[in-house]
């Protein structure tokens, strides 16, 4: 009976073990800037922003890895036990929306990110159409980078456009504020303003729209029918004639030529 009393306890042992080792694991956890929560951080183009990435609840020297989005972050090899750091200088548009992630490398489940929130006031580009007759559509496109998105508006010759339905059309998304007009006018002529406006600031992009009068078309297939028209008259009218012109060639080739004495 003494011997049976044992087993349970022999197996126990390695069974509280396995059980024990998950919750070891799973209590790691990684903490940016003494934030153990992913997070946003909000800055602006030429700002210099470090980001600290440490272990907590490991009793083990832990190996850190940096990711910008997808990409692996090259480190320096006393830059990755325990605690890491990388600095972001500078800070560009072009970083918006970033995510910095820090995992662990022994189990890269167990990681957390920083999304990079620039803020920078509206920059707008865009060209002008070239000149458009009339009766054809026509495209403004006013191309806008702006953090946060700003709010959009057309002028036209310095007054807010009114936006007729059956005339014009807007598109409008984050990076593009497009107008089209339809079947213009010579009354369309003039001067369109792209305005956008954030909390940050504002700007104004000017397009010259040129309508020119209607140029006459032409089918080109009457062109062309008119064409083998004209072509196939002069074939018939030679072909009618050549008798005529055959004779009257041999009879200036049979009268003999006077000499004047």
């Amino acid at each position: 009976m003494a011997q049976k009393s044992r087993l349970p306890a022999l197996y126990g042992v390695p069974v509280l073990a396995v059980l024990l080792l998950p919750c070891l694991v799973t209590g790691v956890e990684l903490a940016i800037n003494n934030s153990s929560d992913n997070q946003i951080l909000s800055t602006k183009p030429g700002h210099e922003e470090s980001l600290w990435c440490t272990v907590r609840n490991s009793s083990r020297a832990e190996e850190l890895r940096w990711y910008r989005g997808s990409g692996t972050v090259n480190l320096k090899d006393g830059n990755k036990m325990n605690t890491t750091n990388i600095c972001i200088l500078p800070v560009s548009k072009t970083d918006n929306g970033v995510s910095f992630t820090c995992k662990l490398v022994r189990n890269e489940s167990i990681q957390i990110s920083v999304t990079l929130d620039v803020q920078f006031p509206p920059l707008l580009t865009g060209e002008d159409p070239p000149p458009v007759e009339e009766k054809n559509d026509v495209k403004l496109t006013c191309n806008v980078n702006s953090n946060p998105q700003a709010e959009m508006v057309w002028y036209k010759d310095n007054s807010t456009l009114t936006l007729k339905k059956d005339r014009y059309q807007i598109y409008h998304t984050s990076e593009v504020f497009q107008l089209t007009i339809k079947k213009v006018e010579k009354s369309d002529n003039g001067t369109y303003t792209c305005e956008a406006k954030s909390v940050l600031g504002e700007m104004r992009k000017e397009f010259h729209l040129r309508v020119e009068d209607r140029k006459p078309v032409f089918p080109l297939e009457a062109i062309i029918a008119a064409v083998v028209v004209v072509v196939l008259t002069i074939i018939f009218g030679i072909v009618s004639r050549r008798e005529k012109i055959f004779k009257c060639f041999k009879m200036s080739k049979e009268t003999p030529s006077e000499t004047a004495l």
